[in-house]
């Protein structure tokens, strides 16, 4: 099976992804694009959901909860963080676009122990990872330091000609404090739209070992192994990944055969 959902390019659904689907236990994912008048319904009876309003303005209906007007940015790429919401499971949501606008429903399994929370740009932490051509603009939407059950959220800017996720790391062993193991989707954007860029995945055994290029809404799963994204030059990348697991910490191991990169920029 290939680890690239390519997206639809017409129609409400852009493209999405399931335990089911992927052939894993934790990571849900689904993009939508609404025109104004759009509506979207969500329902998750054992999983958590974060709705992270990627574009336009929407309003949402959480069970007896309701937020107007939320949406702070016209493209991905702008310097602005998102507005997301946290919803436990077996909660009915409703989402209506006030104005056109795409929308990413992240999900993951949840016992119902935390309420539903708006996550406002304001409280994400943003913050630059890397150097020279490794540089790359990172947005904590849903971090391990905030309430979830399961689920981490994060959006990542990368520049024209700059690599990201990058040296490669990898996230599929159990052996915390050095590496957690965790499953993970790609949602990628990129401007100007008809750009691509390419994402490999591969394991140390090279038993997995894909390279796909990938276009503007596309998804690639990220069931184990090391997985770098490189961005061609005169085109930026944007993706928003979603991770879950077994334990929620991000621990993660670099490729041995690249690991001299960090050390070479933090000379």
């Amino acid at each position: 099976m290939t680890l690239l959902v390519k997206a639809a390019r017409e129609g409400q659904t852009i493209a999405r992804v399931t335990p089911s689907t992927a052939g894993w236990q934790y990571v849900g994912f689904a993009a939508y694009r609404l025109s104004e008048g759009d509506v979207v319904y969500v329902y998750e009876k054992e999983r958590e959901s974060c709705i992270v309003v990627l574009t336009g303005t929407v309003d949402i209906e959480a069970g007896s909860e309701r937020w107007s007007g939320m949406g702070s940015r016209d493209s991905v790429f702008e310097d602005a963080a998102p507005y997301a919401l946290y919803v436990p499971p077996g909660v009915k949501i409703t989402v209506r676009a006030t104005r056109s606008a795409e929308v990413g429903v992240a999900s993951a399994p949840a016992k119902g122990t935390l309420p539903i929370r708006l996550i406002e740009p304001a409280q994400m932490k943003r913050s630059t990872r890397g150097k020279s051509l490794n540089t790359r603009y990172i947005c904590d939407i849903l971090p391990q330091t905030e309430p979830a059950e399961s689920l981490l959220v994060v959006e990542v800017r990368t520049p024209s000609g700059h690599s990201s996720s990058y040296p490669p790391h990898k996230h599929d062993a159990d052996r915390l404090p050095q590496e957690s193991a965790l499953e993970e989707t790609y949602y990628h954007r990129l401007s100007p739209p008809q750009g691509f860029a390419f994402q490999r995945v591969y394991t140390d055994a090279r038993d997995l070992d894909e390279t796909m290029a990938v276009e503007d809404h596309d998804i690639v799963m990220v069931p184990r192994g090391y997985h770098p994204v490189v961005v061609p030059y005169g085109y930026d990348s944007y993706y928003l990944n979603v991770m879950a697991g077994k334990c929620r910490e991000w621990h993660f191991h670099n490729d041995p055969a690249h690991a001299w990169i960090i050390e070479r920029d933090a000379k």
